[in-house]
This record gives C-alpha cells, sequence and structure tokens, in this order.
C-alpha cells in the first residue's frame, strides 16, 4: 500500500518540466508568480504570424533574463554552501579541542543528511504549491494543502519527479537547500561537546523535512502567514503585505536558534558548566578559527542576501547592490557595538563576543535586507550587536541554558530581531513583483502586525515541536553521551579518531589521568583530556 502511494505520487499526470532548458523563456500567462512584464507564450502566439523577426526577438531576450537570473541565483547558491566551512570553523574554534573533530564532522554531515531530507520530502512540503517567475513560473509546482482559504503545506516535487524534472526548480531546490542546510547547521553549535552522533544523524532528516520546510511553506512557500496582508482572505482587515522576510532573519536563523534552545534545553548542560548554580567559563582553544569562519560566513551573506532575489534581470532586481550595502553595514555596527560593550563592561575588548555582534548584525539584517536604507541597516545591525551579550548572559545566568557558541543569541534573538524590524524599518522604495513593504516608521502598523505573528509563531514552531521531537528521541535512543565519554573527549569515543594528533603515541594512551570536580558528579579517577 505505501509503495503504491508513494509511486502515484512520482508518477501522477501534470504539468511537465522543461528538462532541456529549451521552452522554459516561452512562460505561459497562467502561471502563479510571473513577474510584471514577462514575455508570455501568449505573446510569442499572437505575433508570430505578423511579425515574426519580433517574435524570434522576444524570445530570445527572455531566454536571456532567464540565463542572468538562472546564473545569478545558482552563484549565490555556491556562495550560501560555502558558509557551511564559515559554520565548521566558528563551531570549532569555540569549542574544546577534545572535541574539534566532531564538531566539524557534524557541520559536514549536516549537509549531506539535510540535502538527502530535503531533496526526498522537505522541498516539495515547502514549494510544492509555489512558481517562481524570476526562474520560469516553474509550473509544476502546483499542489498545496490547504484549509479553506489559507494554504498549509506544499504536496509536489517529491525527488524533483512528475513534472518537477526541471531547469528551473532545479536552481529553486538548489538554493533553498543550502538555505535550509544553514538551519540544520545552527543547533550542531548549541549542543556540541555532548550530543550523541547516532541523535544527531535523526535530527538532520527531521530539520530538513519537517522543521525548516513547513515554517518555510508558510512564508515564502505562499502559505498562510504570506496570506495576512490585503491581498490574501483577510483582504481589507488584512495586515500590510502579509508576513515578509526577505532572505530568512525568521525562516532560516529564528527558526535554526529555536531549534536549538529546545536541543540544549532538552540534552542539558556540558558537565563542569554550571557548578553550584553558578556558570563557568569554558574557553573554545582556537578563536583563529572562530574570525576566520566569521570572515567566511561574511561573505557568504553576499549570496545569501542579495541571492534572495532569485534573479538580477529587471522587475525590481537591480537592488541587488543596496542589498549589499545594506548587509555589510549591519556586520560592521553589530561586531562594533558588541566590542564596545564588553569593553566597558569587562575593560577588555572581548574577541569571541565581537564575533558574535558581527554575525548577529548580519542575521537581523536578513530579513529585512530588501527593504531597508543603509542608515536603517546600520541602526537594525548596531540593536543587534547590544542584544548579543544581553541574550548570552541571559540564557547562561538565569535559564541556566549552556550553548557553547552563542547560537541561541545570535540567531534565535537577532533571528526575531530581523523578522521586526522589516515592520519597523522597511521604507517603501523596493518594488519586488508589484508591492512595496512599509514598516510602522513609514505609515502602515499593520505590517509591524504581520512580523510579529510571523515572529512568535517562528517561536512556537521552532521551540515547540522542537523540544517534542528531541524529548521523544532522548526517550527511546538517548540523545547524549554518556558522561565518562564527554569528558574524555568525542573525538575519540565517538569518531575513534582525534582532530590533533602528532603520532608520537596511541590513541588509547593520549588521554591523561586528570581530577573531575566533585560538583560535576563525576568520579575523580577516570581518564580524561581536560582541553
Amino acid at each position: 500500500m505505501a509503495l503504491s502511494i508513494a509511486f502515484s505520487i512520482i508518477s501522477s499526470t501534470g504539468p511537465t518540466g522543461d528538462t532541456s532548458g529549451l521552452t522554459t523563456g516561452n512562460t505561459t500567462s497562467s502561471l502563479v508568480g510571473v513577474a510584471p512584464g514577462t514575455i508570455t507564450q501568449d505573446d510569442v502566439t499572437k505575433a508570430q504570424t505578423a511579425e515574426p523577426f519580433a517574435t524570434q526577438l522576444a524570445v530570445l531576450v527572455n531566454q536571456n533574463r532567464l540565463g542572468v537570473n538562472f546564473t545569478w541565483t545558482l552563484v549565490c547558491g555556491y556562495l550560501v554552501m560555502f558558509m557551511q566551512l564559515g559554520f565548521a570553523l566558528v563551531e570549532t574554534g569555540f569549542c574544546r579541542r577534545k572535541n574539534a573533530l566532531h564538531v566539524m564532522a557534524m557541520n559536514f554531515l549536516v549537509y549531506v543528511v539535510g540535502m538527502t531530507g530535503y531533496f526526498f520530502l522537505g522541498f516539495a512540503f515547502q514549494f510544492g504549491g509555489f512558481a517562481a517567475g524570476n526562474l520560469g513560473g516553474t509550473a509544476a509546482l502546483n499542489q498545496e494543502l490547504h484549509i479553506g482559504s489559507w494554504n498549509v503545506i506544499g504536496f509536489h516535487g517529491f525527488m524533483l519527479t512528475n513534472g518537477t524534472y526541471d531547469v528551473g526548480i532545479a536552481v529553486l531546490f538548489l538554493f533553498q537547500m543550502v538555505f535550509m542546510d544553514t538551519t540544520a547547521t545552527i543547533p550542531t553549535g548549541a549542543m556540541a561537546e555532548r550530543w550523541k552522533w547516532a541523535a544527531f544523524v535523526v535530527y538532520g532528516l527531521f530539520v530538513s523535512t519537517i522543521i525548516y520546510p513547513i515554517y518555510g511553506n508558510w512564508a515564502w512557500g505562499g502559505g498562510w502567514l504570506s496570506q495576512l496582508g490585503h491581498a490574501g482572505p483577510l483582504g481589507a482587515n488584512g495586515f500590510g503585505q502579509g508576513y515578509v522576510d526577505f532572505a530568512g532573519s525568521g525562516v532560516v536563523h529564528a527558526i535554526g536558534g529555536w531549534t536549538a534552545l529546545a536541543g540544549a534545553v532538552v540534552l542539558g548542560p556540558r558537565i563542569g558548566k554550571f557548578i553550584n548554580g553558578k556558570a563557568q567559563m569554558i574557553p573554545g582553544h582556537n578563536i583563529i578559527f572562530a574570525i576566520t569562519g566569521a570572515l567566511i560566513l561574511s561573505f557568504g551573506w553576499f549570496g545569501f542576501n542579495p541571492g534572495s532575489t532569485l534573479g538580477a534581470a529587471g522587475n525590481g532586481n537591480l537592488r541587488i547592490g543596496m542589498i549589499a550595502v545594506v548587509t555589510m553595514l549591519a556586520s560592521a555596527s553589530g561586531a562594533l557595538v558588541a566590542m564596545a560593550y564588553m569593553w566597558i563592561r569587562t575593560g577588555k575588548p572581548d574577541a569571541g563576543m565581537t564575533i558574535n555582534g558581527f554575525l548577529a548584525g548580519l542575521v537581523a539584517i536578513t530579513a529585512p535586507s530588501g527593504y531597508v536604507s543603509p542608515i536603517n541597516g546600520f541602526i537594525i545591525g548596531a540593536i543587534a550587536g547590544l542584544l548579543v551579550p544581553l541574550a548570552v548572559s541571559f540564557f547562561e545566568n538565569v535559564l541556566h541554558v549552556d550553548d557553547p557558541v552563542g547560537a541561541i543569541s545570535v540567531h534565535g534573538v537577532n533571528g526575531m530581531w530581523g523578522q521586526l524590524a522589516v515592520g519597523i524599518f522597511a521604507d517603501g522604495t523596493a518594488n519586488y513583483g508589484g508591492f512595496q513593504v512599509h514598516g510602522i516608521l513609514y505609515g502602515d502598523p499593520g505590517q509591524l502586525v504581520a512580523q510579529v505573528i510571523g515572529a512568535v509563531v517562528a517561536l512556537a514552531w521552532g521551540f515547540g515541536i522542537s523540544w517534542l521531537f528531541f524529548k521523544g528521541l532522548d526517550k527511546t535512543m538517548g540523545i547524549r553521551v554518556p558522561a565518562a565519554q564527554e569528558i574524555a573527549g568525542l573525538d575519540v569515543y565517538e569518531m575513534g579518531a582525534v582532530a590533533y594528533w602528532d603520532g608520537s603515541e596511541a590513541i588509547q594512551g593520549a588521554w591523561p589521568v586528570l581530577p573531575v570536580p566533585a560538583a560535576a558528579g563525576i568520579p575523580e579517577a577516570v581518564g580524561v583530556a581536560s582541553e
């Protein structure tokens, strides 16, 4: 029975995709999401007899427009994929050397596992009922489950079959897959140094098939959050343009951050992090890695934000230069404010917190980057830089949540701030597909209402569903390594290797016997590595 259902999903009839790339330029007028001004097949048909040369020219121009958009989106997707190395270096640098291989390997494998889950299920759930006009219309993405007039989940495009074997859909898949991978990799930092490898693999499938795609559908796939505006079922009672998230402060970062919070809560703190209720400093082993990773991430963000136009030819897409500028300005102000805060508070310009302020500015500007001015982008980043140290202190000292890299504060808190910033600072000057977004400072309080709804839903979905998942996984297979293995290091016990080995001694004899604080609840005589 299950096999027959799966076969029907793959082989059911529907629009045929363009596998060759020869016909995509002649998009039909009935496609969802076709941008204004696109030359349609109807136009071509009517002109064939009267103006054969004009017809050929129109087709050529449209093919070239799509070629530019394809190339732009693919190159930006490659930049976002390169961000995985940045995440790996930041997280590994902020963790101890005895876990370096484990952390680095998680950042590698989440790309592989997440891609697999997104290919089989996630992409269809997210975009099964949506077509992207800049990428040729993608007519086959035409099946969306809805409740009344509200769209809730896509249901077409599983394994890119059944009409979705299409050149435009392939571009959309690649670009969105690497976005999903960013979401998936965020919790690997917050849960580092005590997470079972097997539990991590199961998590990778869960986030790529359920957590990211479903919220992504609600925001980007034509789902109900995007329908909250005046053009949706609410009509005149709608809120602005509905929930808007240009490049993913909410869809990518807040969802990843709140998932990380749920995982860190269920997993519990590292041994020795809290003694008598007081947080202890556990320094990372390589701040140079972290700085290098942050710079790589900022480079990749030029694909993340400007690339979210899904094109560079016409219909407002020439704003890509402005998007790039506000992105880099937000990173600068975030880093400067975080550094200044720590310098004033501790007397030292804390490098780790400066890095997180830098990244927080990037996270916060991601949603509003397509809609705000340079000065507002700088302000958004500056506020993010202040939020980071405050949030880190709150989660650590008040909630007693152990987050080795600050992922919850960077991505969860500042992802939410980015969602809200759209409803405050969007100035209405951008025009993508014929609509403008105005924040409350520019005359539309309804947009802020839509953003608040989107932010609250992201928190409830990202944390709530993930908490249930991690709890269930912990009850069934366990998600935390044994205490002695955690103290000795996950490189040896989970990976069977070490990140740093000079060949002078066998692995089994490489770890000295060191005392463990009695408060940690571990016998004093165990073979461990403290670094």
